[in-house]
């Protein structure tokens, strides 16, 4: 496969050497999908996690939402990267559809 190079003499065919790294630095980018998901996951379950602080805050939160900030927590333990895809989905309106972001 030919692969492309932009230099400051413009563009030309990589050598064999360049398109090893370039093979390289792809399949680690691959390799660490995981790694990206599960970071993603955990900032939209800090997010959520923030939002309903004042829960706890208050003073009378109720089981459900004791439930649902208890869930939230233990996403890295209840759910394996074969079910990111699955955590990260969203609608057409952009919001995430698993039920474990549902408030309750």
């Amino acid at each position: 496969m030919t692969r492309k190079i932009h230099d400051s003499s413009g563009i030309r065919d990589a050598t064999s050497d360049e398109i090893a790294e370039i093979n390289a630095r792809e399949k680690e980018w691959a390799d660490n999908s995981s790694n990206r998901k599960l970071e993603l996951i955990k900032e939209y379950r800090l997010e959520k996690l923030i939002q309903t602080d004042w829960w706890v805050l208050r003073g009378d939160i109720t089981d459900e939402q004791k439930l649902y900030r208890k869930n939230l927590r233990d996403i890295p333990t209840n759910y394996n990267s074969s079910k990111y895809d699955e955590l990260l989905a969203r609608d057409s309106n952009g919001n995430l559809t698993h039920s474990v972001w549902s408030k309750p």
